[in-house]
């Protein structure tokens, strides 16, 4: 990196620091001309960049872990991918695993995938001047730093993410998030060492796929690949590993694989199957739908309940009495599907009104005659002549044949009768408009 100097240097004003002192800051630049261009390196090409942070989130018990330590055998043996391609950078793993123990867990899984395990580091603490050791982070980038240095590893395998965040940090908050990564992807580049992060995926419900892995969006934000593990819409048995992010290069074609007995090491292992035609949002969207399916069928039948009690009941009673439920309004909505409720408005202003389908609703935007002429007194035309007006009216009106320029309004502000027209800018009907100046 140059700075730059002589005729080359612009003027830079002196700043006072926070402690009063006035010196000249300079901006470290670099002329494009004098960096050398270099091509992506990939451990696993089109899917796993060489020291770069990657992501791989997915539920618990889809074999994250399991799938972490495939790659990490292919990478310590100098194998082959699934998908032909052979390693180009084999060399030594690092492990930060919070969730399984190494002795009945990890080894095992190593060894059914046949990896080296000679090349293989788990991380275990750090040991402190006493001699005792405290929990390892991922703010212990300068030990890290020098593990990965000693070890000349081309993994790092952090197992999950959330349990290895220094204390203090919020992994919801972007900027803490970010101070964090910063460091661990200036180790990636420094020392070439890829960094899979693994994660959980978040409660929330479809949408992009980047955002629903655990924590904040700055995760992903820092990550040059991500990786998505979830079930196979098709096949209960079967399990997709999908791209949600792919920035340098085009998105690679989702994978299948299953989850198998490796009998002699008493845990299971991944036996790749072939390629998948789900993409990332797709598996997401089954997903929800597979979490959502038993609390919508608790609403369904509740809502079912409730409606056949009351017969008819407004939308913000429904709503309100499902909320002390415990019934979100996303999965009321849902259940309200599946039972085909029949919304109505009615009055002014409009409340809506839910029934069943089978409880005589016809369906569809209706506005009865809420008052009669004999409670309203004599506001307007009356009798059998006033009858026969508004059942034309709403003849008219429900058929669809209003007159040009003319909307519909629910009560006629004099006579208060049925739909109406709107007739000469009045919210009138058509007959109290007669003899109207």
């Amino acid at each position: 990196m140059n700075i730059y100097s002589g005729d080359d240097q612009p003027d830079v004003d002196a700043s006072a620091d926070t402690d009063g002192a006035v010196g000249v800051q300079r901006l470290a630049v670099v002329r494009l001309s004098d960096v050398k261009p270099e091509r992506v390196s990939w451990l696993w090409p089109g899917r796993i960049p060489a020291g770069k942070l990657v992501t791989l989130d997915g539920d618990p018990g889809l074999g994250k872990s399991t799938l972490g330590l495939e790659f990490a055998a292919t990478i310590t043996t100098g194998g082959t991918w699934h998908d032909g391609s052979v390693c180009a950078f084999p060399g030594d793993v690092i492990l930060l695993t919070a969730e399984d123990g190494l002795a009945d867990t990890v080894r095992p899984r190593l060894d059914a995938a046949g990896a080296d395990t000679t090349r293989v580091h788990a991380v275990q603490g750090v040991t402190m001047a006493d001699g005792s050791l405290r929990p390892p982070t991922l703010g212990d980038i300068a030990e890290l730093t020098e593990l990965v240095a000693q070890t000349g590893a081309r993994l790092l395998i952090v197992d999950v993410l959330m349990a290895y965040l220094p204390s203090g940090t919020d992994s919801h908050k972007d900027q803490d998030i970010r101070r964090v990564l910063s460091r661990l992807s200036s180790l990636a580049e420094a020392t070439g060492c890829t960094v899979l992060l693994l994660r959980h995926l978040n409660k929330a419900k479809g949408g992009d796929p980047m955002y629903r892995g655990g924590g904040s969006i700055g995760i992903v934000g820092a990550a040059r690949a991500g990786m998505l593990v979830a079930r196979d819409p098709d096949d209960d048995n079967v399990r997709v590993l999908a791209s949600t992010k792919s920035n340098l290069g085009p998105e690679p074609e989702a994978l299948t694989y299953q989850l198998v007995d490796a009998n002699a090491h008493g845990v299971a292992r991944v036996r790749w199957l072939g390629v998948s035609t789900h993409n990332a949002r797709a598996l997401l969207a089954d997903h929800d739908a597979r979490e959502d399916s038993p609390e919508r069928d608790e609403a369904t039948g509740w809502l079912g309940d409730y409606l056949t009690e009351q017969g008819r009941a407004s939308s913000a009673d429904v709503k309100t009495a499902a909320r002390k439920e415990r019934i979100a309004e996303r999965t009321l909505k849902r259940a309200a599907q599946n039972l085909k409720v029949t919304y109505t408005e009615e009055g002014f202003p409009r409340r809506t009104f839910w029934t069943l389908p089978d409880s005589g609703a016809t369906g569809g935007l209706t506005v009865p005659v809420s008052k009669t002429v004999a409670q309203l007194g004599n506001r307007g035309p009356t009798g059998a002549d006033q009858q026969k007006r508004n059942a034309s009216q709403d003849a008219e009106t429900q058929s669809g044949q209003l007159g040009h320029g003319s909307e519909r309004r629910p009560h006629c502000t004099r006579c208060g009768q049925g739909l109406l027209l709107v007739v000469a800018g009045r919210d009138v009907c058509a007959a109290c408009s007669k003899g109207t100046p």
